[in-house]
Formats: structure tokens, sequence, C-alpha cells
């Protein structure tokens, strides 16, 4: 075949090849970088470290109508016409029910979509739901072997989709997909609950960061 053909052929394949812009990072070493929101802020359940952001998993509730979570990090999204994907990598171990950590799309307490790494009947697992007008909806429940995951949401108009990848893997896995429960693009939000307040438990938060498609599904 001739070179023309080739060279024809490797330029459908750039086309078709996205490449992604990072439009935020924060690594959380020594401070937050600012544009971040505490919600009900307990002073004493954080800190960021000279490696990361650590926050203590006390007791209170997101999932439902308590929304008396402490220590919810929220952060406006940037203004983008492309679809979003967020990620961050967490760790912790828990060893009450459902005791999580999670990477939230946000809107207000009673609506968001989360994906987190939560102890469900003894389980270490990823956890992916839906909650709207405080109406809570589980998405998937998906065991997990490892307690350091990295977890992703991708927006895209007001679908979004979650994904997680445990240290070991190579590849991201998706945990479900579903539509957003408000109008516009939501906030992005850390939260940590249904700890105890008698064993300290400090979830470790690395890693984040947002990023914009070059070209939108």
């Amino acid at each position: 075949m001739s070179r023309l053909f080739y060279v024809l052929c490797a330029l459908a394949l750039c086309a078709d090849v996205r490449s992604a812009e990072v439009l935020f990072s924060d690594d959380f070493k020594g401070a937050l970088k600012p544009g971040w929101t505490w919600i009900r802020e307990d002073k004493s359940a954080w800190r960021a470290t000279d490696e990361r952001l650590e926050i203590r998993i006390q007791r209170g509730n997101m999932w439902g109508p308590e929304n008396s979570g402490k220590n919810v990090l929220v952060r406006n999204l940037p203004e983008s016409e492309r679809a979003l994907e967020i990620t961050v990598q967490v760790e912790h171990k828990p060893t009450e029910q459902y005791e999580q950590v999670a990477l939230v799309a946000y809107y207000d307490d009673s609506h968001m979509v989360k994906i987190g790494e939560e102890l469900v009947d003894g389980k270490l697992s990823i956890v992916m739901g839906r909650e709207e007008k405080d109406k809570a909806r589980t998405i998937a429940i998906i065991p997990l072997s490892e307690n350091r995951v990295e977890l992703k949401l991708r927006i895209d108009g007001d679908q979004v989709t979650g994904f997680f990848k445990p240290r070991s893997a190579a590849e991201w896995k998706k945990a479900g997909e579903c539509d957003l429960p408000g109008e516009g693009r939501p906030k992005i939000a850390l939260q940590c609950y249904q700890g105890s307040n008698e064993k300290e438990h400090w979830a470790k938060i690395q890693h984040l960061r947002i990023e914009a498609d070059s070209v939108s599904k």
C-alpha cells in the first residue's frame, strides 16, 4: 500500500484520540488552595500535612434527610463547555457500618451523586449513590480488596459516571452512571462521615484533579 494510505490512517487515529486539559489540581500539601469552602467545619478534625489532607471521620450522615456530616469540603467547578473528569486518591480503614470517604457531585445537602470507599455489612466496598430531595438511591456496591483507591466522577451534560481504580489496578473500573439531581453543573465535594467519636479514624486524601476533555462526548 502507498505511503499516503498509512499517513491518512495515522491521521484518522490521532483525530480519534482525546487529550485532557488540567483545569485545577490540589495535592493539599501544607494548605488548601483558595476556593475551597467548609460546611459544618470542625477545625480540630482536619489537617493539611506535608503529604496530604486528612479528615477525621466523625459521627453524622449525609445520606438521606439527616444532613449532619461535618467538614464537608466544597468548591465550584471551573467554567467549561466540555465534559469534566474529577479524580482523587483516598485511603482509610473503616470499622463502623457505612463509615466512608466519598467524592461527590454536590448541589446541596439534599441533592448529590457520590462515589466512595465505604464499609457495608463488614465488607470494604465502592459505593455509588444518588440523592434527590433527600431521597437516596444506591446505584452500585462493589467489593474492594484494598484500602487505597482512586475515585473519579465524569460529568458530561446532565449525566454523571463513577469510576474507581484500586492501588494495584492498571485500568479504571466503571461503577455506574445516572442523571444529575439538579440543574446546571454541580459543585464538587469531599465527604467523610458515619464514623465513631470514640474511635479516631482519619481519611487520607491526595491528588485531586479536575480535567476537561478536548472534545465532549
